[in-house]
């Protein structure tokens, strides 16, 4: 391994007052202690972006017990490597690693309770090699205020240039989830992918569906809770769709007018996180699917619950979303719907108000039907009452 690239003050754009202070006392505690340890991840990334990070990580050459000690805040989790989280009492939670190497494909096979975890503990420059991508493995050490880089992720930054580290075909044949944050950060940062890093993607695209279907969940939970339209368009320009959603996933990437629709819906909620709505995971799963489950509307069905929910299930998706998702998902749909066809019919039962997803289903309801989020003082009802006038109010009784 060659020696890292070290930028100094001012060379780089981050001040220590970018930095969350709470990571801050996480650091300086361990260097005065006498251990390592700097920023890591995606924040020394978005700082040299000039962007507000999501998270502050922090990566150490101190074990777990050796953290906790010194942190009465501090809990362990993890049961092969375990990682200490350390907690403040505004309910923040910094992460904090120990510094880990590659290890054999043998030793990762190897049962937890017959594992030694002192195998995985490394040095930095052993930890940023065995990274994803470059511009994620960088390092800042807030009490040099320096930036460190081992593996090149500093002239990927300024080229805007999204690159993995080591040989591509070799890292996604590993872990295939790398192929989906290749697309998302280059999609989300407007970064082109480099052309080794793209050319892999394409033969091995089919190894995601070989991944736990949880893992999978987990990491379309990601790309639903912040930007998503970017990311789900490059998902479908490299044939992932349908390797994570089945079916509807399918549709979407052969029906160009479905699509459409999916995607101009996204960045209707892209906007509306930005401007600081808060969409649950719940409501963005009803939103991905509304365009293909819109259609079974057409007709009336006296159990919507039962045909939504069959739908659902028989989407043969390789994402594992798990049964109380999918029946709040359904509930949600179902009051759109139901809505929908009130505002063509007249006809509303105001029972329907009482019902838990009444409030997460009239929020989306505008987001569908009107293309934004409602303002103050504006619902459902107050639509309704604007269309039909004549209609009694809830509380009156109809003769």
């Amino acid at each position: 391994m060659t020696e890292p690239v070290i930028l100094k003050s001012p060379a780089h754009p981050i001040s220590r007052g970018d930095v969350d202070p709470d990571a801050l006392r996480v650091i300086f505690r361990l260097h005065h202690s006498g251990f390592l340890a700097y920023l890591t991840g995606g924040a020394v990334r978005d700082l040299m972006l000039r962007r507000p990070p999501k998270d502050f990580d922090v990566v150490t050459d101190a074990r777990p017990g050796q953290i906790r000690r010194r942190f009465p805040n501090c809990y362990i989790i993890g049961r092969r490597f375990r990682l200490a989280h350390v907690r403040f009492p505004d309910g923040k939670t910094i992460e904090v690693a120990t510094f880990r190497r590659t290890i054999s494909p043998g030793l990762e096979e190897t049962q937890p309770s017959e594992f030694d975890p002192t195998l995985l503990y490394g040095t930095p420059a052993e930890d940023a090699w065995r990274r994803d991508l470059t511009i994620n493995a960088l390092f800042y050490d807030p009490v040099r205020n320096e930036v460190i880089d081992h593996v090149g992720g500093l002239t990927d930054l300024e080229a805007k240039r999204v690159r993995v580290i080591g040989e591509p075909g070799t890292r996604y044949a590993e872990d295939p989830v790398r192929i989906w944050r290749v697309l998302r950060h280059a999609s989300r940062l407007g970064f082109e992918i480099e052309e080794a890093t793209a050319a892999a993607i394409s033969p091995r695209a089919g190894l995601v569906g070989g991944c736990p279907g949880a893992r999978l969940y987990e990491e379309l939970n990601k790309d639903l809770l912040l930007e998503t339209g970017p990311v789900f368009e490059a998902l479908r320009k490299h044939g992932l769709l349908r390797i994570i959603l089945g079916i509807p996933g399918e549709i979407y990437e052969t029906d160009h007018g479905l699509y459409a629709r999916l995607l101009s819906l996204l960045r209707i909620a892209d906007q509306a996180k930005a401007a600081g709505e808060d969409l649950s995971l719940e409501d963005m799963y009803a939103l991905l699917f509304w365009p293909w489950l819109e259609p079974l509307f057409g007709e009336f069905h006296p159990d919507m619950t039962k045909i939504l929910s069959e739908a659902l299930a028989g989407a043969e998706m390789r994402t594992s979303i798990p049964r109380t998702m999918r029946a709040g998902v359904v509930q949600i749909v179902n009051l759109v719907g139901q809505m929908r066809r009130a505002l063509r019919t007249g006809r509303w039962r105001f029972s329907q108000q009482r019902r838990s997803h009444f409030g997460p289903a009239a929020r989306l309801f505008f987001l569908i039907d009107q293309g934004r989020v409602p303002e103050e003082g504006e619902s459902f009802e107050t639509l309704f009452a604007a269309a039909f006038p004549g209609w009694p109010r809830p509380g009156k009784r109809q003769r």
